[in-house]
């Protein structure tokens, strides 16, 4: 059959956003199910062939945006230990996975409609912005202050927890930023400080996020360090191998997550 003798077929695909910020898909809930499956982030990454880095940055981000922990880990046992998704996971695993079987049947129906559709169809594609920043953070913004030049926007997002930010008036303008406006934080991972005694200290930055570490990753020169906050919410933080060794990091260890006002971008909701 010659190609323009080929009848136009339309495929398309379901995922899910909060507050404009990708949630999951199709590859997403797979490593979820596989998690529920196998009862472990290694043998999952590897079944759906993803790396366990990208694994737990996927669960991570998932859990941030989530407001709530989709997967936990497990402690002890005969195993030693394990992970497995919360009620809250299974249930968006079920839902997911229902509402893409009606999806499908419904872009069938409308490929059946598309025969004969003539060969300037047009066809439109969805842009997906990326960031670089490991941590974000989706919230509501609860306070605005005014200074002479910037403004100091306060953000709360899962567990309660306070984010502050440092924007131009320009920008509380441009993006709308008033309190009860949603938002979402982007905090680089190189501007987090970890600190593990923090009693009596004070400090010029702004933020104070304290939680328990639940990784710490090593590489060849700094090491990934990731700390669960109350709520279900993670942050990250890129260290030296010398300061993660000096400051004796170990998952469990309470520590303190420091950044400056400065060092968070704002942005809102597509």
């Amino acid at each position: 059959m010659a190609p323009k003798d080929k009848p136009i077929e339309l495929h398309g695909s379901i995922w899910m956003t909060v507050g404009g910020e990708n949630l999951g898909g199709p590859g997403r809930v797979a490593l979820l199910a596989k998690i529920a499956e196998c009862g472990s982030i290694t043998q999952a990454a590897k079944a759906i062939k993803m790396s366990y880095k990208a694994a737990w940055d996927a669960i991570d981000n998932m859990n941030n945006l989530a407001g709530e922990p989709l997967v936990e880990r497990l402690t002890g046992g005969k195993g030693g230990g394990g992970t497995r998704l919360t009620r809250r996971g299974e249930q968006l695993v079920k839902n997911f996975k229902l509402i893409e079987r009606e999806h499908r049947c419904f872009v069938d129906r409308l490929s059946r409609q598309a025969e004969g559709i003539a060969d300037d169809f047009l066809l439109l594609r969805r842009i997906d912005m990326k960031t670089s920043a490991r941590n974000q953070f989706l919230g509501k913004v609860t306070q605005v202050r005014q200074g002479a030049v910037n403004d100091e926007i306060e953000l709360e997002v899962a567990g309660g927890q306070k984010i502050v930010a440092i924007v131009t008036h320009e920008s509380t303008d441009g993006l709308g930023l008033h309190p009860g406006a949603d938002a979402f934080a982007l905090i680089k991972s190189s501007s987090i400080i970890i600190v593990t005694d923090d009693e009596g200290a004070r400090f010029s930055a702004r933020n104070r996020l304290t939680g328990t570490v639940s990784r710490v990753q090593p590489g060849a020169v700094n090491t990934e360090v990731v700390v669960e906050l109350p709520g279900g919410g993670t942050v990250a933080a890129i260290i030296t191998n010398e300061s993660s060794n000096a400051l004796g990091l170990a998952v469990g260890a309470r520590v303190t997550a420091i950044f400056k006002a400065s060092s968070v971008i704002l942005g809102i909701p597509a």
